[in-house]
């Protein structure tokens, strides 16, 4: 906006003629002498347009203007929130990492339906469903049992076929920095490195039901109800031991036994000591 020439009364120097302005300063003729003031700030108490078309127009830019700082204001006031919120966090991250007490079974089962069983591998993550009940109903279960010892089994069953011929797809470590009591979207993604999937012939020799055992009801192998589990660390042991075993590609192989020493050491397990597996169908 053009104000060069235009006529102005100035609370204490009176009137004068704008010679010169800019964004941030405008500088004002008067009697005796120029004076510079900060702009658009002056106007308003202290200076006045002496034309009221371009005193509007000028208003108008200074209120678009004092918006303009105000959101800005308003973002910089989010940031520091966010910034507050993401140390909170980081602080509760730590304070959970460094306090961690080994828990026996913090590992989990997940039954894949159809279409899950492409996704969690596409996407290497599972969602742990929504509660049913109760004041937290529809919010994401929360995996709390799960931290950086954990592993995610990825288990199917057709639809025509008995609770005993679950299959094992698939298993993974969760990611790295996973923590399942600070989990608020009920997604647990994979370990960047520690992933396997299964060949379907591969699968057919994995049951699942030849690892676990339900000890309220150990000749029964049913699943009731739920999209998983939590289950015992060294069958999930057994199952990667018995992984490596299963696959023949060397690579594959490799990642395998790699996967079983780190999850062993995760959870304080010794794999000469670790015992066979004897899951319900193993009783039978």
């Amino acid at each position: 906006m053009n104000l060069i020439n235009e006529k102005v009364t100035h609370e204490r120097f009176g009137m004068g003629s704008i010679v010169n302005h800019n964004d941030s300063s405008i500088e004002i003729h008067f009697a005796s002498e120029n004076k510079k003031f900060v702009f658009p700030d002056v106007f308003g108490k202290h200076l006045k347009l002496h034309d009221k078309n371009v005193a509007n127009s000028l208003e108008k830019i200074i209120q678009k203007k004092e918006m303009e700082r105000q959101e800005e204001e308003w973002k910089k006031e989010e940031e520091k929130k966010l910034q507050r919120k993401n140390q909170e966090l980081r602080l509760e991250h730590e304070k959970l990492m460094k306090d961690h007490k080994l828990h026996t079974e913090s590992q989990m089962v997940f039954w894949c339906d159809t279409e899950e069983q492409n996704s969690s591998f596409s996407e290497w993550k599972v969602f742990s469903g929504v509660i049913k009940s109760g004041n937290n109903k529809g919010k994401p279960n929360k995996p709390i049992r799960l931290h950086q010892n954990s592993a995610v089994l990825l288990t199917a069953i057709d639809s025509s076929m008995p609770e005993k011929d679950r299959r094992i797809l698939g298993v993974y470590m969760v990611n790295e920095d996973f923590i399942g009591k600070l989990c608020e979207d009920g997604y647990i993604p994979a370990h960047s490195k520690y992933r396997l999937q299964l060949t379907e012939q591969e699968s057919d020799q994995m049951l699942f039901w030849e690892y676990y055992v339900n000890e309220k009801s150990p000749q029964k192998m049913t699943w009731n109800t739920g999209k998983y589990r939590y289950f015992d660390n060294s069958w999930m042991a057994q199952i990667l031991l018995d992984i490596v075993s299963l696959k023949s590609d060397p690579k594959e192989r490799e990642l395998a036994q790699q996967f079983f020493e780190h999850f062993c050491k995760m959870n304080q397990i010794t794999d000469q000591e670790l015992p066979k597996p004897n899951g319900t169908l193993m009783r039978i």
